[in-house]
C-alpha cells in the first residue's frame, strides 16, 4: 500500500499548518526530512531539511505508531509555519520520494475503516461533524462519531442472533420432540428488537433535518412584509422589497444558526390569481416549496380570509403582516421594517424546533432509514412464521439471517462498496 500524504489544515496562510503522513514508509520519510523523530505520542521540533530545497521549516513533528493512529498505520504530522510557500516546499519534498503520493479526498478516513478503526456509521458521522454548522448538528455528529449507532446495531445484532440459535436448536429436532418451547423467548427478542427498530427508524426523520438543515417559508398575499421581515431576519438586504405588489418572482433563500439549529428561511412570491405569465410561476414554486417546507410562517392582513392553496400544520404560525400600521394594543402581528413582533416569531420557531428534535434518533442519513425498514419488514415476517408452528423454524430463521445483514450494513459489515465513493467525494484531501 502507498505511503499518502496531504496539508490536514485549510489553504491560505494561517498561524499554523498540519500535513499528515501516513503509511508503511512514513516513519522512514519524515525521518529523511527531520533527522530524528519524537517518541509516539510525543512532540518535537525538528528543522525539516530536504537535498533539492534545504531547510524547509522548523516544525514540531508528532507521530503515532500503527495500531495507535488513526488510520491505523504508522502516521507522522508535521506542524508547520503556515505560510503557503512552506506548505508548498513541504509537499513537493514528500512527493519526490518513491512509493510515496498525494492522498485522494476522504483517503485517511477509508483507511482509517478498511483498518477497523472506525466502522461506516462513525465515518459519516465524522463527515458530518466536519460539515456542522451549528452547536446541534456538532453534537448530533459527534454522538454517531462516538459509535452511539454502532453501539445499538451491535446490541441488535447480539439479540437476533440469540433468537437465531434458539431457532435452529429446534430445526434439528423437527421430527422429535423439543424438550423446551422456544417460541415465546424468540418472539420476545423479535418484539425487543423491532419496537426499538421502528423507534430508530421515526425518528432518523428528524435527525435527518437536524443535519442537512430546517427549511421555514415565509408566505402570504401580496405586499404583505414577507421580504422585508427575510431582510430583518436575515440583518441585510437580502431581498427586493417594493410598494409594488409580485415584486418577488423566486424563491429567496437565507440560512442562519438559529438557537443551535441550522435553518433556511425562505422568501416565497405574493400568493394571488393573475394572469402574468412569470408571476403565475412564481405562485406555484411559492405553493410547492411551502408544502415541503419543515414549517411555515403565514402573514395575513386583518380579516384576510382568502385560501392561499396551501396546506397547514397545527405548529404553522400565524401572523398579522405589517402590524406596525396598525393599533399595536390591539393586533397581534409582526411587522419587519420596525421590528415588532420578529423576536417573539425567532423564539416561538425555536421552541417548535427544540419539541420536534427532541424525538431524534442516532441514525441520520436515507440509507440508515431504509436498513432500519427493510429489518423491521423481516422482523415482521419472522415473527408471523414462528407463531406458525416450530415445523416453519427454517423460514424464520432465514428471514432473521437477513435482518441481521440488512443492520450489519449500518455499519459497514456488508454491502459497503457502493456507498463508499460516494460518501468520501464529500472529503477533503487531508480527510
Amino acid at each position: 500500500m502507498d505511503t499518502i500524504f496531504a496539508l490536514a489544515s485549510a489553504r491560505g496562510k494561517a498561524g499554523v499548518a498540519v500535513i499528515r503522513l501516513s503509511g508503511p514508509q512514513a516513519i522512514k520519510v519524515a525521518t529523511s526530512l527531520a533527522g530524528t523523530l519524537p517518541l509516539p505520542r510525543q512532540t518535537g521540533l525538528r528543522h525539516l531539511k530536504h537535498p533539492d530545497f534545504g531547510v524547509l521549516d522548523a516544525a514540531l513533528v508528532l507521530v503515532f505508531a500503527q495500531g495507535s493512529s488513526f488510520t491505523g498505520e504508522d502516521v507522522v504530522e508535521f506542524h508547520l509555519h503556515g505560510s503557503p510557500a512552506i506548505i508548498s516546499a513541504v509537499l513537493m519534498a514528500l512527493g519526490g520520494f518513491e512509493g510515496v503520493r498525494l492522498a485522494e479526498p476522504g483517503e485517511f478516513t477509508r483507511r482509517a475503516l478498511e483498518n477497523g478503526c472506525l466502522d461506516l456509521a462513525q465515518v459519516e458521522g465524522l463527515g458530518d461533524l466536519i460539515e456542522a454548522e451549528t452547536e446541534i448538528q456538532r453534537k448530533q455528529a459527534l454522538r454517531v462519531f462516538d459509535g452511539a449507532l454502532g453501539d445499538l446495531a451491535t446490541s441488535w445484532r447480539q439479540d437476533l442472533i440469540r433468537a437465531v440459535s434458539l431457532l435452529e436448536a429446534t430445526i434439528d429436532f423437527v421430527d422429535e420432540d423439543v424438550p423446551i418451547d422456544v417460541t415465546p423467548e424468540v418472539v420476545d427478542l423479535i418484539d425487543k428488537t423491532s419496537n426499538s427498530l421502528i423507534r430508530e427508524s421515526r425518528g432518523s426523520h428528524i435527525s435527518e433535518r437536524i443535519r442537512d438543515g430546517f427549511e421555514v417559508a415565509i408566505i402570504g398575499p401580496p405586499n404583505i412584509g414577507k421580504s422585508t421581515l427575510l431582510n430583518r431576519l436575515a440583518g441585510r438586504e437580502a431581498a427586493i422589497t417594493s410598494e409594488v405588489a409580485g415584486t418577488t418572482r423566486d424563491v429567496i433563500e437565507v440560512r442562519m444558526d438559529l438557537d443551535g439549529f441550522a435553518v433556511t428561511f425562505l422568501d416565497t412570491a405574493g400568493i394571488r390569481d393573475t394572469d402574468d405569465k412569470v408571476e403565475v410561476l412564481g405562485v406555484a414554486r411559492a405553493r410547492s416549496r411551502a408544502d415541503q417546507a419543515d414549517l411555515r410562517v403565514v402573514l395575513i392582513e386583518e380579516n384576510y380570509t382568502d385560501d392561499l392553496g396551501v396546506m397547514l400544520d397545527p405548529d404553522d404560525l400565524v401572523m398579522i403582516g405589517k402590524a406596525d400600521k396598525y393599533n399595536k394594543n390591539s393586533v397581534v402581528g409582526i411587522s419587519g421594517l420596525t421590528g415588532l413582533g420578529v423576536a417573539g416569531l425567532v423564539e416561538n420557531i425555536g421552541k417548535i424546533l427544540q419539541t420536534r428534535a427532541a424525538g431524534a434518533a442516532t441514525a441520520t442519513r436515507i440509507r440508515h432509514r431504509l436498513a432500519l425498514d427493510r429489518a423491521i419488514s423481516l422482523l415482521e415476517s419472522a415473527r408471523d412464521v414462528v407463531l406458525s408452528g416450530p415445523e416453519r423454524a427454517e423460514f424464520a430463521s432465514e428471514d432473521l439471517h437477513q435482518a441481521i445483514r440488512s443492520l450489519d450494513s449500518l455499519i459497514g459489515r456488508v454491502d459497503v462498496e457502493h456507498v463508499l465513493d460516494e460518501i468520501f467525494a464529500s472529503f477533503c484531501l487531508g480527510k
